[in-house]
């Protein structure tokens, strides 16, 4: 589904002002990423209406590697974390395609790793719904989801106190819950059932879990976000974030 113009005015303004003779407007340059995004194919498979193919990759890569994409995000965050009322915390693993290895490691960071599931990336997600994320991260397939969790909560920093945090018990953790604790959360968070000293936690705010695994299954309608085809980091996570924007956009004109 490409973007209308009424759609791309809300977040046009953090894009580059585009100057001079332009062959392929950010409108134009955005519908053909989001088509590379829904449809999985090649760059080069691109159709012809978008534009050239190699114009649209490069703009991507720059809008990527400059921060353009990051504030798209912040505009995101900006419109619909206004007063969340329950955060969640979970992680979904992403299988990496053949083409997606082998690029030098002095261009940049690569999150893959070999899991149980094979060569594997990692999604962290700590999202206030089914369609909102505050904020996210890659690992490596094999990495556990406790210490990337903590990363996510210290990037969020404090919150209003005693804001709930739902999450599963890969992040039971003593220090996991420790730091949200600190931090202002009200965990719910099951303890492991050899726990000696479990702790209660409402079971009725835990059902709101599936919200976060809810978005997971909206990201993985994207094929690029399904399977990772890309060898850097910085445009694999070009394209969760395009995801996030685009299925956010939708949403704002549905009746």
């Amino acid at each position: 589904m490409e973007l209308t113009s009424e759609q791309y005015e809300l977040i046009a303004d953090a894009f580059p002002k585009q100057r001079g003779n332009v062959t392929v407007s950010n409108l134009d340059a955005l519908n053909g990423i989001l088509y590379v995004l829904e449809h999985g194919c090649k760059w080069r498979a691109l159709p012809s209406r978008f534009g050239k193919w190699y114009t649209i990759y490069k703009r991507m890569s720059r809008w990527s590697k400059t921060g353009v994409l990051d504030r798209v995000f912040e505009r995101l965050a900006a419109e619909q974390l206004i007063d969340p009322q329950v955060l969640g915390l979970d992680s979904t693993s992403v299988k990496v395609h053949p083409d997606g290895h082998g690029a030098p490691t002095k261009e940049g960071t690569q999150a893959i790793g070999k899991s149980r599931g094979g060569w594997t990336t990692k999604i962290h997600m700590l999202a206030s719904s089914a369609r909102t994320a505050v904020d996210f991260c890659l690992s490596p397939g094999q990495d556990h989801d406790a210490p990337w969790g903590r990363e996510l909560l210290k990037r969020a920093g404090p919150v209003p106190l005693r804001l709930p945090l739902v999450a599963d018990r890969a992040y039971e953790g003593n220090e996991t819950r420790q730091l949200a604790l600190d931090l202002g959360y009200a965990p719910h968070i099951p303890p492991k059932t050899n726990r000696r000293d479990p702790w209660p936690y409402d079971r009725d705010i835990y059902k709101r879990r599936n919200e976060v695994e809810r978005l997971f299954r909206r990201l993985k309608g994207y094929r690029r976000v399904y399977t990772r085809y890309d060898k850097l980091d910085v445009i694999f996570i070009a394209f969760i974030t395009l995801a996030l924007v685009h299925d956010w956009l939708r949403s704002v004109n549905t009746p």
